[in-house]
């Protein structure tokens, strides 16, 4: 691991990190730090109100040259960074050396030794684990969180969660672990799951709190029964009081009160009539009106219609029963969503690795989906699903020798043929 992420740091870091475009301006790499912030913020208020974390410590596990260290460090009285690539290391130091709150070093690529525990209250990692080849360096990461974590402190990280793709992981396509392993991996280390997010896809966002040695077991034998109320259900993405019953927006928040702060979703279950709802979010108390949000995922083969929703704790009711309103889903309509180098993410039509990257959604058939540049057809077509929920699907186009200039690209799908693309061919580094 610090070999080969030494060599990628000096070869161009930001490409590593960010992979989306070689030699990318300074500006421009940390841009694209915006989105992964934005999800660490809305976690932040998990602690309360905003500027709640000021006097609070954070730690990240493969901070890489600081991407994200720099706008944590302007919410945490501390933030501490550890890194296996001593050249990783290096240039974080460079990068924040006018940050007097952030402290970073190399560690062993396995565990958080340098650091006491229960000395932080909030561990983050992104874009880490995903490149670790070993299934137990990463539950030992976990693991090592939970115990340099404070009482009640929270460690929120994203895990390839694609189903598995077999032997061959190496330092940059790393572990795949399943949904299931990290509910077992909460339930074992007594740690509160408050989020689940992205199942089955690369970026599966974990949300734990910390909790006393017990804890799960306890809850089974000893605490009393909450009596949860569903104020409202509306859409997960909208304010609308409905969800279709498939696709990318069957999915259904519940607004909560009275909720106990010993609710997880470890132990929630959600039925909608006969059929199990999965429940992916927890959010903490909002300031306006208190209601907590729960998030479900709908089941396949939902009725439309109105249906009952009921909420089980530990196996017995815990809410009186709601109702869901489910609505035919619209149609399917595939689409291309981008274009771009396959190497140069970032890159619009200019092609110049001689490969394409195609994005496309809401496609059912993949084996179906032909392309040609200039009329020739494109052989050796790569697909892969990103998301099956929206049935994304990255696809890698070889374009072979093609001049340089402006050529047609077109994409069909069955009897389905897709506006054509003007794409221009640049000649390679």
């Amino acid at each position: 691991m610090r070999e080969d992420w030494d060599r990628r740091a000096r070869e161009d870091a930001h490409y590593y990190v960010a992979f989306g475009r070689r030699r990318q301006q300074e500006t421009e790499f940390e841009a694209t730090a915006a989105d992964v912030v934005r999800s660490l913020d809305r976690e932040l208020l998990r602690f309360g109100p905003p500027g709640a974390t000021a006097k609070l410590r954070a730690l990240e596990i493969g901070c890489g040259p600081g991407r994200l260290l720099g706008p944590m460090s302007r919410r945490f009285a501390e933030v501490h960074g550890v890194d296996v690539s001593e050249e990783m290391i290096r240039l974080a130091r460079e990068r924040l050396r006018a940050a007097p709150n952030v402290f970073v070093q190399t560690n062993n690529g396995a565990d958080l030794a340098p650091y006491a525990a229960d000395s932080f209250d909030f561990v983050y990692s992104y874009a880490v684990f995903q490149h670790i080849p070993s299934r137990e360096v990463v539950f030992n990461y976990l693991s090592e969180a939970r115990r340099v974590l404070r009482p009640g402190g929270i460690l929120r990280c994203q895990i390839n969660g694609l189903p598995s793709g077999g032997a061959g992981y190496d330092t940059w396509n790393g572990v795949r672990i399943d949904a299931q392993e990290i509910l077992e991996f909460a339930r074992r280390e007594d740690m509160q799951l408050l989020a689940l997010e992205g199942r089955r896809t690369q970026y599966m966002w974990v949300t734990l709190a910390k909790r006393p040695r017990g804890w799960h077991s306890c809850l089974v034998r000893e605490l009393p029964l909450p009596r949860l109320s569903i104020r409202r259900t509306t859409n997960t993405y909208s304010s609308e009081p409905l969800a279709p019953a498939r696709g990318r927006f069957a999915s259904v928040a519940l607004w909560l009160e009275n909720v106990p702060d010993t609710l997880d979703l470890l132990h929630l279950e959600a039925k909608t009539g006969d059929l199990g709802a999965t429940p992916f979010y927890l959010g903490p108390a909002t300031s306006g009106d208190g209601l907590w949000q729960l998030n479900l995922s709908l089941p396949e083969g939902l009725p439309t219609g109105i249906v009952p929703l009921n909420l089980l704790w530990l196996g017995r009711k815990a809410a009186p029963e709601a109702v869901l309103r489910i609505v035919p889903p619209g149609p399917v309509v595939p689409r291309i969503i981008s274009v771009s180098d396959a190497v140069d993410l970032l890159s619009g039509l200019r092609i110049r690795s001689g490969v394409a990257k195609v994005v496309v959604e809401e496609v059912e058939k993949i084996e179906c989906l032909g392309a040609a540049v200039d009329g020739r057809e494109i052989e050796g077509i790569e697909t892969f699903c990103v998301d099956p929920v929206p049935m994304r699907w990255e696809i890698n186009l070889p374009l072979g020798r093609l001049a340089s200039g402006r050529h047609r690209l077109e994409l069909r799908l069955e009897r389905r043929k897709f506006p054509p693309i003007e794409i221009e061919i640049e000649p390679g580094p």
